[in-house]
């Protein structure tokens, strides 16, 4: 009894394994389901891409300000720090 159980799941998988389709065939399957998926992404248009190009532009020059007076203040701080016990 336990043979024929061994045999059946043997048989079973041999028969898995022949059915597994070839590499090329994978292949073509996975472009198939990209093209698939890349139709279904909503692209910005040109007028929202510019609209976020200007948003981040000026995010970067708000943060860039800040770093410069965050710098600056720290200098002055330290060159303060420094005259102070250095004379």
């Amino acid at each position: 009894m336990a043979e024929k159980n061994l045999e059946i799941k043997n048989e079973k998988k041999a028969a898995k394994k022949s059915k597994k389709p070839n590499i090329f065939s994978r292949a073509l399957k996975y472009l198939r389901e990209c093209k698939g998926e890349i139709k279904k992404i909503t692209w910005p248009t040109p007028v929202q891409t510019t609209k976020n190009f200007g948003i981040v532009l000026l995010v970067i020059a708000v943060i860039g300000i800040f770093v410069y007076a965050l710098d600056s203040g720290l200098f002055a701080l330290l060159s303060l720090v420094m005259s102070m016990y250095s004379a």
